[in-house]
């Protein structure tokens, strides 16, 4: 398996800059969730660890070599890792074994060995009817278990998925949720995962990085982002909030608005913010 370090890696596209400064370390066999809204930096952040991009700045490490920084790149095929796609990117004209042992034909695997390997990984995706399929005469989730078993034949240390589930419907992505979590914990491959949806986030992550406008805004476990979020931006992106005014003072929160009162036990004394949120809960800040 593998670990990441970024090292204030930053990425601009002309004069407008997507990434900036970002210094962290995903763990050896974490699940890390890179969750906001569009053009936040979160697919950029996946294309620079992939190899797909160059950072305008900053280093990169797997395991603690350096991939990418100053005179160093190592192109994305030699770094060990899978990729999943938003939009399954599996090949037209290859059916579905052959999708499957495309990285191995790649590697000069023996032929032998593509067998048996491609036909366990078919197993696993519950795909072994399908083998002699072409894409097109698969489902939505079909095609993404295809891609998911092509990423994952190579054994790779890292698996990379770029908002995997938004083009299924909620049934089967809410299915396919519980499998990927399920492959994350049977192999303990470092998982780095990109969405915008916070419930895919929240069920799935061991921690999420929340960012905004290249800027990371919090770093937690599920439970840390929703019930301690760092600024209005998190408390507004992890769920549907209504923000009130109050004054904290004897163990009591008196509204503005309505005069009401909240019990609080907490530290803050005098004007106050409430964030009501639709399972009755409410944080203050």
């Amino acid at each position: 398996m593998a670990s990441i370090a970024l090292k204030n890696v930053s990425k601009s596209f002309g004069r407008t800059e997507v990434l900036k400064s970002l210094d962290t370390v995903f763990g050896d066999g974490e699940f890390i969730t890179l969750l906001g809204p569009s053009g936040c930096g979160k697919t950029t952040t996946l294309r620079l660890i992939a190899g797909f991009e160059r950072p305008s700045g900053g280093e990169i490490y797997v395991n603690g070599n350096l991939v990418c920084g100053g005179n160093t790149f190592v192109p994305p095929e030699h770094r060990g890792m899978g990729m999943v796609f938003q939009s399954y990117a599996v090949w037209p004209h290859m059916n579905v074994f052959d999708n499957v042992a495309y990285p191995l034909k790649i590697m000069k695997t023996p032929g032998p060995e593509i067998k048996d390997r491609v036909e366990e990984m078919l197993e696993e995706m519950g795909l072994s009817e399908y083998e002699k399929r072409m894409p097109s005469e698969l489902s939505g989730g079909q095609q993404q278990r295809v891609a998911l078993g092509r990423a994952l034949i190579s054994e790779p240390g890292v698996l990379l998925c770029d908002e995997p589930l938004s083009n299924l419907d909620a049934r089967l992505r809410e299915k396919m949720r519980f499998e990927i979590k399920e492959i994350h914990e049977k192999r303990g491959i470092t998982v780095v995962y990109v969405t915008h949806d916070l419930s895919e986030a929240v069920h799935m992550s061991d921690r999420i990085y929340v960012l905004n406008e290249g800027v990371v805004q919090q770093v937690g476990t599920p439970t840390d982002i929703y019930r301690h979020p760092a600024n209005d931006f998190v408390k507004a992106f992890t769920g549907d909030v209504n923000f009130l005014e109050g004054v904290s003072e004897n163990g009591k929160i008196r509204l503005d608005t309505s005069g009401s009162f909240l019990d609080y036990d907490g530290p803050l004394t005098g004007p106050v913010q409430v964030a009501i949120r639709p399972d009755a809960d409410y944080l203050v800040f």
